[in-house]
C-alpha cells in the first residue's frame, strides 16, 4: 500500500473519535506553547540586559576597592581605598583612557516646597555624562568650572523631578539636600530599571567636590572609579593597566583587593544568567512535552486494543506488517505535528500577553518554533513506536478471532 493511502486511512481513524484525539494532543499542545513562550521570554529578557548595558555608556570600566567591612570602619587608613591620586593617575598614566571620573554616593532627603523625596545622591566630574552617555532632557549638566569651584548645582532624575515637582519645570529652581540649597541645573533622560532592577531615574547628581565636602562624612568617603576607553578593543588592555597601576600605588596590596569590571564582563556575566534561566524554563516545560508522549502512547495502546480486529481483516486481505506499523506511527505522529502546530500558535499568544503585560519586547524565534515541532515529531515517533510495533505484530488468527 502506498504512504499515501496509510496515511489516508491514519487520518481517518483519528477523525472517527475527535474528542479523544484533541485530548490526546493536548499535552503536546501545552508542551509546545510553554516551550516556545519561555524561550521567547528569556530571549526578551536577554535583550532587556544586553539593552540596560548598554545603556550604561560607551566601552565603561569601573574600578571598586574591594573592601572588608573592617577597612570600611577604619576609614581613611584602609590601604585598599581609591582615592583622587588614583583617578588622576588613570587619567594621565594609563594608556587607551578616553575620559574618568570619581563617584562617591551618598544618601539624603531632598525637599523642594512642601514635598519630600528620600534618594541616592552621586559625586562625580564633569566627564560622568559623557562615560555614561547620559542625555539632557530639560537644561543642561554641569561644567568642570562647577567642579572646580565646588558649586552648589545639581542634575535630577525623571522620578526625583515628577515627585517634587510634578508639571512644574524644575530648572533653576532650589531644592535642599540635608537642608543645603543646591540649583537644579537639568533633568536627565529618563533610562527606567538598571539590569539590578534598581531605577536608574531616582537619582541626584552633583559635582564630586561639592558631595566630597558638604555631604559626605569624614569616616565615609568611600571612592569608585568610572573609566571609558578609547575603544571596545582596548578594553581589557586598559584594565590589566588599570590593575596594575593601583597594585604599583598600594604597596602591599594584591590583584584581588581591587575589583576592574568592564561593560563587556557584566553583559557576559548577565548573559550567563539569562542563558542559564531560559534553558532551566524551557527544561521545565520540555517535561509538558514528555508528559504529552506519554499521553500519546497510553491512548495508541487502547486504540490498538480496540481496533484488534480490523488489523485482523487488513492483514488478511493483503496488508503486510510494515503496512500496519507505517499506519499507527503516523496516527501517532500526525497528533505530535497537529499539536505542535497549535502549540506554536497558543505559545506565540501567550508569548504576546506576557509581552504586552510586562512592556517586554519578547522575541519568539524560528529556531524555537523548529525545535518544539522537531522535538514533538521526534515524541511522537519514540511513544508511537511500541503501539505500532505490538499491532503489527499481532497474531492474524488471533486477530480474527477477537470479539
Amino acid at each position: 500500500m502506498s504512504i499515501l493511502g496509510i496515511l489516508r486511512i491514519a487520518l481517518k481513524s483519528l477523525a472517527r473519535n475527535k474528542t479523544r484525539t484533541f485530548l490526546t494532543m493536548l499535552g503536546i499542545i501545552i508542551g509546545v506553547a510553554a516551550v516556545i513562550a519561555m524561550l521567547a521570554i528569556g530571549q526578551g529578557a536577554k535583550k532587556i540586559v544586553e539593552d540596560q548595558v548598554n545603556s550604561m555608556g560607551t566601552n565603561v570600566i569601573q574600578v571598586f576597592s574591594n573592601f572588608s567591612q573592617s577597612t570600611v570602619r577604619a576609614g581613611a587608613g584602609g590601604g585598599n581605598l581609591l582615592n583622587m591620586g588614583d583617578m588622576e593617575a588613570i587619567r594621565d598614566q594609563v594608556n587607551g583612557v578616553l575620559y574618568v571620573s570619581p563617584i562617591y554616593n551618598t544618601f539624603g532627603q531632598l525637599k523642594y516646597e512642601g514635598k519630600n523625596w528620600r534618594t541616592g545622591v552621586m559625586g562625580v566630574d564633569a566627564d560622568f555624562f559623557l562615560i555614561r552617555d547620559m542625555k539632557i532632557a530639560k537644561g543642561e549638566s554641569f561644567h568642570s568650572s562647577d567642579v572646580d569651584n565646588g558649586a552648589k548645582v545639581c542634575v535630577i532624575g525623571k522620578t526625583v523631578a515628577d515627585n517634587l515637582f510634578g508639571d512644574i519645570d524644575p530648572v533653576d529652581k532650589i531644592i535642599r539636600i540635608r537642608n543645603i540649597p543646591f540649583t537644579v541645573k537639568g533633568v536627565l533622560e529618563a533610562k527606567g530599571q538598571s539590569v539590578m532592577g534598581g531605577d536608574q531615574d531616582d537619582t541626584v547628581i552633583a559635582p564630586y567636590s561639592t558631595v566630597y565636602t558638604r555631604l559626605l562624612g569624614h569616616r565615609w568617603r568611600m571612592m569608585t572609579i568610572i573609566v571609558s576607553a578609547v575603544s571596545r578593543e582596548q578594553i581589557h588592555l586598559v584594565q590589566q593597566d588599570i590593575l596594575e597601576l593601583l597594585q604599583v600605588r598600594h604597596r602591599g596590596t594584591t590583584s584581588e583587593e581591587f575589583m576592574v569590571r568592564s561593560q563587556t564582563d557584566l553583559a557576559e556575566s548577565a548573559n550567563e544568567v539569562s542563558n542559564t534561566m531560559t534553558i532551566l524554563l524551557a527544561s521545565i516545560a520540555g517535561i509538558s512535552l514528555l508528559v504529552g508522549g506519554i499521553g500519546i502512547m497510553n491512548i495508541m495502546l487502547v486504540s490498538v486494543t480496540e481496533r484488534i480486529k480490523e488489523i485482523g481483516i487488513r492483514r488478511a486481505v493483503g496488508a503486510g506488517k510494515q503496512d500496519v506499523l507505517l499506519q499507527f506511527i503516523i496516527e501517532a505522529v500526525s497528533i505530535s505535528i497537529m499539536g505542535g502546530i497549535l502549540g506554536i500558535f497558543l505559545g506565540t499568544g501567550a508569548a504576546k500577553v506576557v509581552s504586552n503585560a510586562m512592556k517586554w519586547n519578547v522575541a519568539v524565534t524560528a529556531w524555537s518554533v523548529i525545535l518544539s515541532v522537531g522535538f514533538s515529531m521526534a515524541i511522537g515517533i519514540f511513544f508511537g513506536w511500541y503501539p505500532a510495533k505490538k499491532a503489527a505484530n499481532l497474531n492474524l488468527i488471533d486477530a480474527l478471532r477477537y470479539e
